[in-house]
């Protein structure tokens, strides 16, 4: 242990090293060019064997407020936010100070040396760095400055965490790709804060970086641009969107991807259609439309666009109209956070619409899933003719993850109950929402079908077996049934919860979607800690299948983890299970905007367990 005095106080200090287990923090001016930075030093220790993760804290402006940007490097595989930091890199002076004021003893401060932040606390390691001095030695144009500076931090750091320079160089060279002048500018200011750095600065903290073998085969990438394949590879022909935060990346990327993949090469025309339509509510009516006339069509938005699109998702699910909804969770309600994560609206999706509605809802927990899933959604879609969304978050959509390269699709697109010519003519009497097979799920047609039976009203209204409209009682609830039985049958369609963990003893733990990376080392942590063995189900999808009963079934108690303020998970399956059973379940929630962390999930369950006792 190391000591340090404070006037008449002597402070000790940890001295074991964090090898490839840490925290790192850095808070900088959103605007101010920190993110390619940032994704130098999470490259690099990509790149080095280490298994990492980013996540960005940003505001909702375009520019001049606080941002941070967490870097984890876990040699255990945790990547989920850790709740303690470990290394502040200090570049803010609006935030600087409560930065530091923060920090547990024992953690390090990279700071721009006017702040003078050493002042402030005794117990903990400090390095002081002239950041626009540096700068003005590489880089002669003073308008470039505040861009090229966040370069001297990567160069400090892999002087003081052991990197591998020729990664850092790596990295940052694939970080500007063909910009090769500004490429060498930045290298140049990484160089300067590496040779600052061996120069002046004296290792004191406790965190280091160590090759390893941990990221040998696995790619680095968002969920949104995960979701963006999965529709390209899911055969996508029809996008109607309007940006909203933080989605618009999600179909920003499926553009590029289009671009490059769906251009006839003898004609040089797209084979495709996307459209930045006017707001929510149009781009919904675009992708109704598409999915009515057979296209397979999509948009992406959040919360607020969610509400705008309540109406004519009720008509898609009442008329029967196939569509994809990617809904990129953030806090909400009304404007909110918009740039704050959130589980938020799972309760109010699952009966979207006014009257009785039921949507089929997809729950990806991993970027691999965001491309899975979202292959799946546009089967469902066409399945079941109905809305389906996928419910992903900001934590997920926008923060860069690890994952296992994508597997390509290996079955056929799967179209559903649809009747060409030839299928009429086999058909004596056709009637567009009557159940044939006794499963809820009719049979359609698509517009332009040669052939005299083809051709049905789709209406919004009242309406029997044969889309002629009605009023009738019997005919109502006969479809209304029809419907409910088409939503019990997708139960056993739509992907099955994944069961993560068998406990050894009487408490089980359900979560879904980005819950799932903190819950995993909180798992760990109740074994460790508490010799809590608990057993672990990650749902998916909703409806749910009998596997929810089961799980619960085999546990005394089943803590639901999610990240919203009213247990909306929790309360859904409620709904679904047997009364006698809903008294097993227990609530935890987190809904402070940031990714929840494994301790919390820790805390919250031990002191329920102590509780229970």
């Amino acid at each position: 242990m190391a000591t340090a005095d404070a006037g008449a106080v002597e402070i000790t200090l940890p001295t074991d090293r964090l090898v490839n287990d840490f925290s790192l923090q850095v808070a900088t001016v959103n605007g101010s060019g920190s993110q390619s930075a940032n994704l130098v030093l999470l490259r690099t220790l990509f790149q080095m064997g280490i298994p990492v993760s980013g996540k960005n804290l940003f505001p909702s402006n375009i520019a001049g407020l606080p941002t941070w940007y967490t870097i984890r490097a876990s040699k255990h595989g945790y990547i989920a936010r850790k709740k303690e930091i470990d290394l502040v890199v200090a570049m803010n002076p609006e935030t600087a100070r409560e930065d530091v004021l923060g920090l547990e003893p024992g953690a390090a401060v990279l700071y721009d040396e006017p702040l003078n932040l050493s002042s402030l606390r005794q117990d903990l390691v400090f390095y002081a760095v002239p950041f626009d001095k540096i700068v003005a030695t590489v880089c002669p144009e003073v308008k470039l400055r505040k861009l090229v500076r966040n370069m001297i931090y990567v160069g400090v750091l892999a002087h003081l965490l052991h990197m591998d320079v020729a990664e850092v160089e790596k990295a940052l060279r694939k970080q500007f790709k063909k910009k090769q002048k500004a490429a060498d500018l930045n290298w140049a200011a990484v160089q300067a804060g590496l040779d600052y750095a061996k120069t002046n600065l004296q290792k004191k903290d406790r965190c280091w970086l160590e090759r390893m073998n941990g990221t040998a085969g696995k790619i680095i990438i968002d969920g949104n641009a995960a979701a963006a394949l999965g529709c390209l590879f899911a055969g996508v022909t029809v996008v109607g969107w309007y940006p909203i935060t933080p989605s618009s990346s999600l179909c920003e990327s499926l553009i590029e991807y289009m671009k490059r993949y769906r251009i006839d090469p003898e004609t040089g025309k797209a084979t495709f259609a996307i459209v930045q339509a006017e707001d929510e509510l149009a781009s919904i009516g675009m992708v109704l439309g598409a999915g009515w006339m057979g296209a397979r069509s999509m948009t992406s938005t959040s919360g607020p666009g969610i509400s705008l699109m309540a109406e004519f998702v009720g008509l898609g699910y009442y008329a029967e109209l196939p569509g994809v909804i990617f809904d990129v969770q953030r806090v909400g309600p009304s404007t909110g956070l918009p740039t704050r994560t959130a589980q938020g609206e799972i309760g109010f999706i699952s009966s979207l619409g006014h009257g009785d509605t039921k949507h089929i809802m997809l729950l990806p927990g991993t970027v691999e899933e965001c491309y899975s899933l979202a292959i799946d959604a546009f089967d469902l879609a066409e399945e079941f003719q109905t809305p389906v969304f996928v419910l992903s978050d900001l934590d997920l959509g926008m923060n860069n993850w690890m994952s296992e390269p994508f597997q390509y699709p290996s079955k056929p697109l799967n179209r559903g109950k649809v009747l060409d010519a030839e299928a009429l003519n086999k058909v004596q009497e056709y009637g567009r929402y009557r159940d044939v097979d006794g499963d809820g799920i009719p049979y359609r047609t698509l517009p332009g079908t040669a052939h005299a039976k083809a051709a049905y009203f789709t209406r919004g209204s009242g309406h029997n077996d044969k889309a002629l409209y009605s009023e009738k009682p019997q005919d109502y609830v006969q479809n209304m049934d029809r419907l409910a039985r088409k939503f019990n049958t997708a139960r056993n369609h739509v992907p099955t919860p994944l069961l993560e963990r068998v406990g050894g003893g009487k408490v089980g733990v359900i979560a879904y979607g980005t819950t799932h990376f903190a819950l995993t080392e909180s798992l760990d942590q109740l074994q460790q800690e508490a010799n809590l063995d608990c057993g672990y189900l990650r749902l998916r999808a909703f409806p749910f299948n009998e596997d929810l009963r089961r799980f619960v079934e085999q546990h005394e108690r089943v803590y639901v983890v999610e990240q919203n303020r009213d247990g909306q998970m929790y309360d859904l399956i409620r709904l679904d299970l047997p009364a006698e059973l809903t008294t097993r379940l227990r609530s935890v929630r987190h809904y402070n905007g940031l990714p929840v962390d494994a301790r919390s999930i820790t805390s919250e369950i031990l002191q329920q367990e102590a509780r229970q006792a």
